[in-house]
């Protein structure tokens, strides 16, 4: 599914995704490709009314209309700006319900999940929701890093101390919107990745994006049993409470492809089963090359969010292979931590060695960790025009600034015979071995 191979016998440009308007790249003749492609699905023609629809008949649930009956007020939790959630077509219909069930604009709040992020605030916040609704709801950011504002809910069954936003916890009514999407670490994106790390504390989110739970073999893209991510955030929703989940899934010219609502369980595994049909694409044998993407803007604004696309390829990509990402990175490198962590090393040994101490832990450092993961199995060439490729070396990065000069050295290295699959929309795209 979403395999268009081919043996080129003239040169083929492909385009991948870059920032907001894309990167061309040309393949010379010679060499076997795979182009991996979301699967064939249609996108909705009118998601708002299939939203609308979804609501009055979800999946494991009463309706939301019926949920909403009597209830004194509503939180409904949105991703931040570094998850494209089509939400000027899933949260008008949800306002419309709560407003039949006799909750006026003046009982409802919009929860940003910025999980440990910064705020969204200014032209960003009207970017994902739309002026009408910032002038219209209260609009609250979470703030991880505010013991004040977060209140704890129990202990999950791994022993850690859930706390998450107290604001959601003392609402009547909790509603959770989402994109699903592979995931690099938990599988899936979406569901109970609202609540865990979307607004758990910073103590929570510690243990959530520490060393040990990321290091297990099945945190990955694509596996939910028997992964301690996703257990571990699904314990934390649960503990939370969630009356009412949202959540869409994308095709990767990101139109809506499903709505998926209703129990927070039910409803995110009934979105994923659709993903699966529809977003795994599978090559015979492992590859020599990947050439990929991280999907463009908003994921590839900064370099720590780029992790996502260099893992794409991961499970198709030959011991000792060669990924290469293209990624605009227009904010830089991340977050001041993100950007600390790699001025306290020079490889990506001291790096992994310095977060592995005992007790040690910080912010972002999860992308470090996934960034190393990415370079014990294969190589990393990483095409950007916003980056430093002395500060990309610390991480065992080769910058580049022509895709094409990157793909030729990459070519050169593995022989006049050297395979290629090219994931155009990187992280949209969950890639396997036709053989698993």
């Amino acid at each position: 599914m979403g395999d268009r191979s081919v043996s080129a016998s003239a040169e083929t440009t492909v385009r991948l995704a870059y920032g907001r308007r894309g990167i061309e790249v040309a393949i010379p003749a010679g060499h076997r490709i795979h182009v991996l492609d979301y699967g064939e699905v249609e996108p909705l023609t009118d998601p708002t009314a299939a939203t609308a629809h979804a609501l009055e008949h979800p999946i494991g649930s009463p309706p939301l209309r019926e949920i909403a009956q009597r209830r004194r007020d509503c939180c409904i939790v949105v991703s931040d700006r570094t998850r494209p959630v089509p939400n000027r077509a899933i949260l008008p219909p949800i306002l419309d319900v709560l407003a039949q069930a006799g909750l006026d604009d003046d009982r409802i709040a919009i929860l940003i999940a910025t999980g440990i992020h910064s705020p969204t605030e200014g032209p960003a916040l009207e970017e994902i929701l739309g002026p009408d609704l910032v002038g219209r709801l209260r609009v609250l950011n979470h703030v991880a890093r505010d013991p004040a504002s977060c209140v704890s809910v129990g202990r999950t069954p791994s022993g850690v101390e859930a706390v998450v936003n107290r604001f959601y916890v003392e609402s009547d009514l909790k509603i959770v919107t989402g994109l699903i999407e592979p995931h690099l670490m938990a599988g899936y994106s979406g569901g109970r990745k609202g609540i865990c790390p979307g607004i758990a504390s910073y103590d929570t989110v510690k243990y959530f994006h520490g060393v040990e739970i990321l290091g297990h073999p099945r945190a990955m893209a694509g596996c939910l049993e028997g992964n301690p991510v996703h257990e571990e955030a699904l314990a934390v929703a649960r503990l939370a409470g969630v009356d009412f989940l949202v959540n869409a899934t994308l095709d990767p010219e990101r139109r809506v492809t499903g709505v998926f609502a209703g129990d927070l369980d039910a409803a995110h595994l009934e979105g994923v089963r659709f993903l699966r049909r529809h977003g795994v694409a599978t090559v015979p044998e492992p590859v020599d090359v990947v050439l990929t993407s991280s999907a463009g803007y908003p994921l590839d604004a900064t370099f720590y969010q780029t992790n996502k696309g260099m893992l794409s390829g991961y499970p198709i990509v030959k011991p000792g292979g060669t990924v290469i990402v293209a990624a605009e990175c227009e904010e830089g490198e991340g977050s001041p931590e993100f950007r600390d962590l790699i001025d306290r090393a020079e490889s990506p040994e001291q790096i992994m060695s310095l977060i592995s101490r005992p007790g040690f832990y910080q912010i972002d450092q999860w992308a470090i960790q996934e960034t190393c993961k990415s370079l014990s199995k294969n190589e990393v060439y990483f095409v950007s025009e916003n980056l430093d490729p002395e500060r990309m070396r610390r991480l065992g990065v080769n910058l580049y600034r022509d895709p094409n000069q990157a793909l030729r050295d990459a070519l050169a290295k593995h022989g006049p015979s050297a395979t290629l699959a090219v994931i155009p929309k990187g992280p949209y795209v969950e890639t396997a071995l036709a053989s698993d």
